[in-house]
């Protein structure tokens, strides 16, 4: 069945012993230093090609393209000869390439599957690393081979459903307008995590807090919502205040797991480094309050019409996205399209400074007449122009590239953080909710079995929002409101299932414990006995 067995490292290869027991491919990883490793992967070549691959929307297609499977998705193939082939467990990365139609990459940690961000030097400038991973190989890595039958898994308690999940920042949130999104939300029946600021200590007054508004925010725990930290105030205060806040803070209800970075707080997940805070102390801390979760602080993409399920790597693509956006006006369309090419497609950090810096240099000359500031607004003008003008130059073979932060869906990965294990979660940027959340969409992702982890501010006033969630700051848009009451419709069917983030989490580490065997009759078979559904295919 198997041809040969490569360990790859990042600077050198070596070849594993293949060893079939029982229709069982072992491979042997416990004699090997991939502890030490960040990063490595595993070459399958197996002596039949690969014939079909199971999707990310369990469906078969045929490996005449790229192909990848990931945690949360089926990592099942079949061969020419008839054989399905899948792992006993469901750690790691699948990855196939048509130039090689019998080899296999089994990849652990490869770069941009599991991504965080973290703000380094005097500017806090921020880069994208790999998370530090915990590897755990108690089990003995197999491959599985049966002419019989393979098993997959359901996201879903409900098999097999779609997934709606919203983390929802509260930049913008007031006492009044929390009341209007809770009733409307318990109109819909629709349940989200809710950030809250622990500390009234905003540059608002109105600003909400759980220190002022505590009656209402405990109104949405008792609704179903989970609350969840957005950082513990809204407004920066001195690094040695804010640290002293950070090491006394009490939960102020009894679990509060979840913890959303906001801005440029010294105490946040991205950042606590740059500052000299020790990772020994900062998980210290996180452990005392049973905080178990932090957001990566990273969008794979921006919804729109066509583009919502984070696991299909295909709608996060510069056509998908333009695809979405061609009913708007000519400066808006062609504004957004320079945003998600400089945000999205390269994704460099230097490229999006810059871009950032072209307004303000413009408003600063236009303020002051400074030579200075157009000088700078004409050189970053410059610089950003030509990677955009490459893409337009090159539109054919760049337009179909899934963006490298959504490639590999990132969704839940772990991050070891000292000696402790967090959960960390991946959104998907979520501002136009007549686009986002159109009944397409919703249709769409329930025909793919899909999720996605929303990155939302719904209280949000800025004007140039499109498809904001108020019409008026007393108000809930008409077509907004139509298209979450056709997302309740589906919710109540069943088809689409409304976790919150936390619910969500603790249902996907059970795919963390997911093992296979194969019997003497040679039947793939469960041997996880949870509440995580499944089937099997003949």
């Amino acid at each position: 069945m198997v041809q040969s067995l490569k360990l790859i490292f990042s600077n050198k290869s070596e070849h594993l012993d293949v060893a079939f027991f029982e229709k069982k491919l072992l491979i042997p990883l416990q004699n090997q230093k991939v502890s030490e490793c960040n990063t490595f992967d595993i070459e399958i070549t197996f002596k039949d090609e690969i014939n079909l691959f199971r999707n990310h929307n369990y469906q078969w297609i045929k490996c005449d393209r790229e192909l990848v499977a990931s945690l949360f998705t089926p990592k099942i193939i079949k061969l020419n000869n008839g054989f399905f082939v899948q792992p006993n467990i469901q750690i790691g990365i699948w990855e196939f390439n048509p130039k090689f139609k019998n080899k296999l990459l089994w990849r652990f940690n490869p770069e941009h599957a599991a991504s965080i961000t973290k703000y380094t030097g005097k500017k806090n400038e921020k880069i994208v690393q790999s998370v530090t991973p915990a590897f755990d190989f108690s089990v003995e890595l197999a491959l599985l081979f049966s002419d019989k039958n393979a098993v997959e898994f359901s996201r879903s308690p409900i098999p097999f459903s779609a997934i709606a999940c919203f983390t929802d920042h509260c930049d913008f949130d007031t006492l009044e307008n929390l009341e209007l999104q809770r009733t409307f939300f318990e109109k819909n029946n629709i349940k989200i995590t809710k950030g809250f600021f622990l500390n009234h200590f905003s540059k608002r007054n109105e600003n909400a807090s759980f220190e002022n508004n505590s009656t209402e925010l405990l109104k949405w725990q008792k609704a179903g919502h989970e609350l969840c930290y957005h950082s513990l105030s809204q407004s920066l205060k001195h690094n040695k205040e804010s640290f002293e806040d950070f090491e006394s803070f009490q939960p102020p209800i009894e679990v509060v797991p979840t913890w959303i970075d906001h801005g440029y707080q010294p105490y946040n997940f991205s950042l606590f480094e740059n500052l000299g805070f020790k990772q020994e102390k900062f998980a210290a801390i996180l452990n005392k309050n049973k905080i178990t979760t932090l957001w990566n602080y990273i969008d794979s993409g921006t919804a729109t019409l066509g583009v919502l399920n984070q696991l299909n790597s295909n709608d996060f693509t510069l056509k998908s996205y333009f695809a979405g956006i061609q009913d708007l006006k000519f400066k808006d369309k062609i504004a957004l399209k320079i945003k998600i090419i400089l945000f999205h497609f390269y994704g460099d950090e230097q490229m999006i400074t810059k871009y950032k810096s072209i307004s303000s240099s413009f408003k600063k000359f236009i303020k002051t007449k400074s030579l200075k500031e157009l000088f700078y607004f004409f050189k970053n003008l410059a610089s950003i122009s030509i990677p955009l003008l490459k893409v337009f130059l090159l539109w054919n073979s760049v337009k179909n590239k899934s963006f490298k932060l959504a490639k590999y869906s990132p969704l839940v990965f772990k991050h070891q953080i000292q000696d402790s294990i967090f959960n960390i979660f991946q959104t998907i940027e979520m501002v136009d909710f007549k686009k986002s959340l159109h009944p397409r969409n919703i249709d769409k992702l329930i025909g793919e079995n899909g999720i996605f982890i929303a990155h939302t501010y719904f209280s949000v006033p800025m004007e140039y929002h499109f498809g904001k969630l108020f019409k008026t700051p007393t108000t809930i848009d008409e077509s907004v409101a139509q298209n979450f009451s056709y997302l309740s419709k589906k919710i109540n069917e069943k088809t689409i299932w409304n976790p919150t983030l936390n619910e969500l989490v603790l249902f996907l580490n059970k795919f963390e414990a997911i093992k296979l065997d194969v019997d003497k009759s040679g039947n793939i078979i469960n041997l996880l006995h949870s509440d995580l559904p499944f089937r099997e295919l003949y």
